[in-house]
């Protein structure tokens, strides 16, 4: 009777152990759909700029994926002619990766700690990003202070 009684706390005990694991899982499971969410293509409220957003080495990125502002020219024309890196003013501004380092936070359900570029005026800003309840995804590039900076809205294309 009390080897049962034993054998009936290991196998409780072995259950509880599994299942606490099983919930463990699936709550890391439902974090990582959670925070790939922001995967995807975007186009900007103004209709003037399209970004690919994907995840590389554990973080969030975005390239420009087509953008309006070509003044007749083909995008693939233009080049990154502003850039504080004289080796880089060169390169493509369509293709070209404008947000990197973004790192999702489950507490407060946004992305945090990234960097944007800013092709037009060739600067880099700290970056945060948010998914509205409505579905648009705020890109936010401020200097230090997220109060210091702005935002750009998208909508999800695909």
């Amino acid at each position: 009777m009390l080897l049962v009684k034993n054998m009936n706390k290991k196998i409780f005990s072995t259950t509880a152990l599994l299942l606490c694991c099983l919930l463990q899982c699936l709550n890391v499971e439902a974090q990582v759909a959670k925070a790939e969410r922001v995967c995807g293509s975007w186009e900007s409220e103004q209709h003037n700029l399209r970004i690919l957003v994907y995840m590389q080495h554990k973080q969030f990125r975005a390239k420009i994926i087509w953008f309006s502002d070509t003044d007749g020219k083909p995008m693939d024309y233009w080049r990154d002619t502003r850039n504080p890196d004289i080796k880089l003013r060169s390169r493509k501004i369509l293709g070209m990766e404008i947000l990197s380092g973004l790192r999702y936070n489950a507490r407060t359900n946004s992305w945090e700690d990234g960097i944007v570029y800013d092709s037009r005026h060739g600067r880099y800003w700290n970056a945060s990003a948010t998914i509205g309840k409505k579905g648009m995804l705020h890109v936010r590039g401020y200097w230090h202070f997220k109060w210091i900076g702005r935002t750009i809205n998208f909508y999800r294309i695909r």
